[in-house]
């Protein structure tokens, strides 16, 4: 019985360290030689603090501020273990709404972001991802349809011209990649951190 045990113990040994120690770490080098900024989870900085991540979005509530999408995303609530509470970009708990379209609360919540969308950036069409949730409820980008919506309560709230305020964000609009894959989109923490600077400068 010995015999017939001792290979397939000497495997799941050698697997398990090929598997599980050895192939990881070859990536994790791999990555760190070829593309370390996004194998670190494409941190953004500031003064030499990281203030967040490309790859995850942050709320902005501020006028001063573009605002992201809304999120979906929900934490534990603190009173009760049983029952959630709204957490916006909450990456540990990534997440969409799963509410379908004959949801009234899918429908109440889109009717408040219109109402809110109107409240900061005007009258005008309301681009979709202005009131709607990613799947991920993480999104870390909005059109260039939101973005430019935006730019005259923006411009307003920090005292610049709309002329300015539209520059950068048309500076700040990233095309499909490879020319094929995806939709134009602006990063909001990276387009917020370039509006900081224009103030300044």
């Amino acid at each position: 019985m010995l015999q017939h045990l001792r290979p397939a113990l000497v495997l799941i040994v050698l697997f398990s360290v090929l598997t599980g120690l050895v192939y990881p770490l070859a990536i994790t080098g791999v990555a760190q030689l070829a593309m370390p900024y996004l194998a670190n989870g494409s941190l953004i900085e500031k003064n030499g603090d990281v203030v967040g991540s490309a790859l995850i979005g942050q709320a902005f509530k501020s006028d001063r501020y573009f605002h992201p999408r809304p999120s979906a995303t929900t934490d534990a609530d603190p009173s009760d273990a049983t029952k959630t509470i709204d957490a916006p970009y909450n990456a540990t708990n990534s997440s969409g709404s799963n509410l379908g379209p004959t949801s009234q609360k899918l429908v109440d919540r889109v009717k408040g972001g219109v109402a809110a969308w109107r409240g900061f950036a005007g009258p005008g069409p309301v681009p979709a991802d202005a009131v709607t949730t990613s799947a991920s409820g993480l999104d870390p980008d909005i059109s260039p349809a939101n973005a430019l919506g935006q730019v005259a309560s923006v411009a307003k709230a920090r005292g610049l011209p709309e002329e300015k305020v539209r520059a950068l964000v048309e500076g700040k609009i990233e095309g499909r990649v490879l020319g094929l894959i995806g939709e134009p989109r602006v990063n909001v923490l990276q387009l917020n951190l370039a509006l900081d600077r224009l103030k300044s400068s």
